[in-house]
């Protein structure tokens, strides 16, 4: 390198080794070397969080090279421009001048720009007769184009990082997907085990990631949702695996006995007479059938039948194919029913019915509203449904008329209460942080 390359800034500004080492740096361009200086600048924008430097300063950065006259920067166009902190200030859209200044020493301090200071610290030109540039102070461009390739490495690996975490985010969110709805299908099919558990332990992972989180914090989180749906997936897999064991040797056993050659149940139509016969009632359980037309002015619109189905809560309707679930996970989905239970506690389904028959009245729904219901759904289910409706009240105008439609939907199958009470639980959960 020539020494007479190396120049010192005006002024109280002092000389850095870093100053020294940019100026050695562009004495080492080769003749040929160009790049276009667009480019190097969008490379410049992505790799601006490993190079230290913040929008506003790539924002006179991208003024000094709009004084630049050529697209390539080469050192035979000469890499110096000389504007004014007026200019500066006008092609940065209004910047004040002493932002400008701080951002230019910015650009300085992070090995961008050089400094070639005039005598007396102006920017200007000096032009031979021939019109073209003799000498010029100002800032000189040549780190950028001696940095060119570094950048252009930089802006690749924070492109290749961004892409990283975007994938990590998206597999964050398919895990996330795949356990809230294996959980869910667990508990709609009544399969055995803590999925309560398994459900806060989900919960707990996605609510500990930070606000902000780094890559590595990003990759620990995907290990501990993967390893949990695999849990959830094992269980499940457990689970079918015995019921179509069982479900092959049922179909076994029936098959032998259907092909024993000495049965005799078609010659017998006196059995299967026996076998249709209409059961006697269970007398051990107490059901006593009530005699038509006594009480009926006692318990006016239905009301006797609500409470006879609070006190029977062994009795169970499917009518509407719903399935039952248990009665933790209700009241974990809607806490407000344990204040209407006896002496404020719900402990049993029978409970549950009571305060069921409570809150129909408060909200206002209809006794026979609600005993459609109970002969649609059954009364366990429909005492659910009132638990979930007064969990939701804020956002129900009529309780009666969503009581009625749902019963309407449950008569023709297109209603369940799993998905009801999952997101009643996912509500009711303390509020997670977004991810992906």
């Amino acid at each position: 390198m020539e020494t007479g390359s190396v120049t010192t800034p005006f002024g109280q500004r002092s000389m850095t080794l870093g100053m020294l080492a940019s100026q050695v740096m562009a004495g080492e361009i080769k003749p040929d070397q160009s790049v276009d200086k667009w480019k190097l600048f969008r490379a410049l924008c992505e790799a601006k969080p490993l190079l230290g430097i913040g929008d506003r300063a790539l924002a006179v950065l991208n003024a000094l090279l709009s004084f630049y006259p050529k697209n390539e920067l080469a050192q035979g166009n000469g890499l110096i421009v000389f504007p004014s902190n007026i200019q500066l200030s006008l092609r940065t859209h209004g910047m004040a001048e002493q932002t400008v200044r701080r951002h230019l020493a910015a650009l300085v301090e992070a090995g961008l720009l050089l400094r070639r200071d005039s005598p007396n610290g102006k920017r200007y030109v000096r032009r031979d007769r021939a019109g073209e540039v003799d000498e010029a102070f100002g800032f000189s461009l040549a780190p950028l184009l001696a940095r060119a390739e570094e950048i252009e490495q930089l802006a690749a690996a924070v492109m290749a990082e961004r892409l990283h975490v975007q994938r990590l985010r998206e597999r964050i969110t398919l895990r996330r997907r795949d356990i809230a709805k294996l959980i869910e299908a667990a508990v709609e099919e009544e399969i055995p085990g803590d999925w309560q558990g398994l459900y806060r332990e989900f919960r707990d992972l996605i609510e500990g990631l930070p606000r902000s989180p780094t890559t590595a914090q990003l990759e620990l989180l995907l290990d501990e949702l993967t390893a949990l749906r695999t849990d959830i997936l094992n269980r499940l897999e457990i689970r079918v695996k015995s019921t179509k064991q069982r479900g092959n040797a049922d179909y076994t056993e029936r098959h032998i006995q259907n092909s024993n050659p000495e049965s005799t149940s078609e010659l017998e139509p006196s059995f299967e007479t026996k076998q249709g016969a209409i059961a006697e009632p269970d007398n051990d359980r107490g059901a006593v059938a009530p005699e038509k037309g006594r009480g009926e002015a006692a318990y006016p619109h239905g009301q006797k039948k609500e409470e006879e189905q609070s006190r029977r809560p062994d009795v169970r309707n499917d009518g509407g194919g719903l399935k039952s679930f248990p009665l933790g996970l209700v009241l974990q989905a809607c806490p407000e029913i344990l204040a209407y239970g006896p002496d404020g506690v719900i402990r049993n389904w029978r409970d549950l019915m009571a305060a069921a028959v409570i809150v129909r009245s408060m909200l206002g729904v209809s006794p026979s509203a609600y005993e459609e219901a109970a002969n649609v759904m059954g009364p366990e289910n429909a005492a659910t449904v009132m638990a979930c409706i007064l969990e939701r009240g804020g956002h129900i105008n009529s309780a009666g008329g969503y009581l009625r439609g749902l019963t309407r939907r449950s008569e023709k199958g297109e209603f369940a209460i799993g998905p009801m009470l999952m997101a009643l639980l996912r509500a009711n959960a303390p509020a997670g942080r977004k991810v992906g």
